[in-house]
């Protein structure tokens, strides 16, 4: 099945599955909102890509995290996304450290991002090009993560095609660009996105049991346990079926009341 220029089926699924494509509305008094290509890019810089430019982009030439320092508007250097959303889940969680709203940012982004790409190979055979030019994002939003897809182009919805766009188009400059700001570790994140892509696919199977489609559970099974078989990813945790252990932890424990996740390396929060 094609996709649909609204992605309403991917849509019917909900929460961080749902994927508004379009323009975002222009906001008084405030600048557009960035592309996931400017907040990957070099901390408190943004570059505004060419719309024209971007009807052209080549999907098998992607360099996600560039940015030519000759396309950088000096007006632009005021406003970092990135470090504007961990800010804020520090300040809503009452985290005691940078490092714990970096996490909890990070894997909120993995979850929409393979939810959205998993949830359309699953129910249309195809994704959506999901390359971070083509994707703005409110670092002002709530959960899940408000996206706006520019334009839908359909792509093969195969693993590999996935983790193209997702893995290495989303995960990795991410990471980089997280990394370059904040004091959190690699394969924290990396079992961030490992736990982010288990549950997507949980939902996904706990979606098709309730509707009688077990041939699409099974394809949801099946493409993350390919996805997960990677090296970035591999050693994150165990996999059996949909359930995940992971083998580090996200730090949600250390935010008041926040104890461990259902997936989490620990049985119980440590001591602090």
């Amino acid at each position: 099945m094609n996709l649909d220029p609204g992605l309403d089926r991917l849509a019917s699924l909900e929460g961080f599955f749902a994927l508004r494509t379009g323009r975002p509305p222009l906001r008084t008094g405030r600048p557009p909102l960035p592309t996931l290509a400017e907040t990957y890019a070099t901390p408190g810089v943004t570059a505004e890509p060419d719309e024209a430019e971007s009807d052209h982009i080549d999907p098998d030439h992607v360099d996600p995290g560039h940015i030519d320092p000759d396309d950088i508007d000096p007006d632009d250097i005021e406003f970092d996304p990135l470090t504007f959303r961990v800010d804020k889940v520090v300040r809503l969680l009452a985290a005691p450290e940078e490092r714990v709203g970096a996490s909890v940012a990070q894997q909120g982004l993995a979850a929409r991002l393979w939810s959205v790409a998993l949830g359309a190979a699953v129910l249309y055979g195809q994704v959506p090009d999901l390359d971070p030019r083509l994707l703005r994002w409110d670092a002002d939003g709530s959960a899940p993560d408000d996206l706006w897809l520019s334009r839908v182009r359909a792509l093969p919805g195969d693993a590999a095609t996935i983790r193209r766009l997702v893995q290495h188009g989303h995960l990795e400059p991410l990471s980089a660009a997280l990394r370059a700001r904040h004091p959190v570790a690699a394969g924290l994140l990396w079992g961030n996105a490992a736990s982010a892509l288990a549950s997507a696919a949980r939902l996904l199977d706990g979606w098709a049991a309730a509707h009688g489609r077990a041939d699409l559970g099974g394809r949801a099974r099946a493409l993350a346990a390919e996805l997960l078989d990677h090296p970035d990813l591999r050693d994150t945790g165990t996999l059996d079926g949909t359930d995940f252990r992971r083998r580090s932890c996200c730090l949600y424990y250390r935010v008041p009341g926040g104890g461990v996740c259902g997936d989490c390396c620990f049985t119980r929060a440590p001591r602090s």
